[in-house]
Parts: structure tokens; sequence; C-alpha cells
């Protein structure tokens, strides 16, 4: 599943605060790079069931959610990402199952899938889902942020062809690290995006 429905959080002002004092580091320390976006900002100060709700659209597990707004305000986007990540190591399998009931299916083709061949790849790939979902009683979960919007369509079919081999218990395990991977680009998304 594509790693790019993530959802927007809702503009709050803040309140200026005063700049805390700041000990000059020595000249010959290395530059440290931290990147806080404006997203991360609004993502640390909404109400904590505002927070939820956003961090819930990256991934459908309440607990991962809840960790994730309760160990806020994160100091650069590097932060929330590793607390992504381990909370998302962290999840139980029922965290697993819920996370998963709240994965959708692919409704139509992905973005850059256009041309010759691509209601038959469409055909297929929801013929490939519906296999499955009743092999695995799950939705297919595949992160597609590193991919390039012209290949989404064969990296989805080639995996979900690929995986319908596992074993249940192995597919379990890639499910959960795609998942992982698919939560940390939504996250990523949801607090970059202006």
């Amino acid at each position: 599943m594509p790693a790019s429905d993530s959802p927007a959080l809702p503009s709050r002002s803040r309140a200026p605060h005063a700049a805390s004092p700041r000990t000059p580091e020595p000249a010959d320390a290395p530059v440290r790079q931290t990147v806080r976006p404006a997203g991360l900002e609004r993502l640390n100060a909404v109400p904590a069931e505002e927070a939820v709700a956003a961090l819930l659209r990256c991934c459908g597990s309440r607990r991962w959610a809840g960790l994730l707004a309760g160990h806020r305000p994160y100091p650069d986007l590097a932060a929330l990402l590793a607390a992504s990540d381990e909370a998302s190591y962290d999840l139980t399998p029922e965290d697993l199952t819920e996370a998963l009931a709240r994965e959708g299916t692919l409704q139509a083709p992905p973005a850059g899938a256009r041309g010759p061949g691509t209601l038959a790849a469409h055909t297929a790939l929801r013929a490939a889902h519906a296999a499955y979902e009743s092999r695995f009683g799950h939705a297919f979960v595949v992160c597609t942020a590193d991919c390039p919007p012209d290949e989404v369509l064969d990296r989805v079919l080639v995996s979900l062809h690929a995986r319908l081999g596992n074993p249940p218990e192995e597919e379990r395990v890639v499910t959960a690290e795609e998942l992982r991977r698919s939560a940390r680009a939504r996250l990523e998304e949801l607090v970059t995006r202006p």
C-alpha cells in the first residue's frame, strides 16, 4: 500500500516563548544538523486527542499513536522517526491486527500508473489482493515511498505475488516491517508537508 495518503495536522497558533539561553559551542565542534519542520511544531503543540487522530492515519494502532503522542514534544524529525520505529517494533500481535484492519486496499491504479496494460495490471492487482486477503486474513501492506511513481504498480504486483508464497508466520513478520516502513513514510510526510 502506498504511503502517500497521510493527513494534515490542524494549524494552531502558538504563543511566542522566550528563547532559552544557549552556551556557545567551541569553534571546532561538529555542526549538528537538526530538522524541525513546521508540521513537527504543530504535532508537538496540538492537544493529545488531535495528535492521536492524526497519528492513527499514519498507523492504525491506537497503542502506537498513543505512544507517539505521549512522548511529545520531539526536538527534531530524527527523534520522531526513532520513536515511530521503537513503537512499531513494540507492537503486540493484537496491535498489529488492529493496525492491519485499518489498512485499506488499493482501489485505483497508483499515481503514475497510466498507459498500455494499466487496466489489465489493475485487474491483476485486485485479483492478487483478494487472494492475499483470503490467504492471510488482512490487507496487503507494502511501502512504496522510495519507489518512482511510474514503478509503483509493478512494485506492488511483484511484492504481492512473491509474498503470496510465504508461510503465514513469515508473512506476519514481513507485513509488520512493511507497516513500520509505511507508518514512518506517512509520518514524515505528515510533519514535513507545509
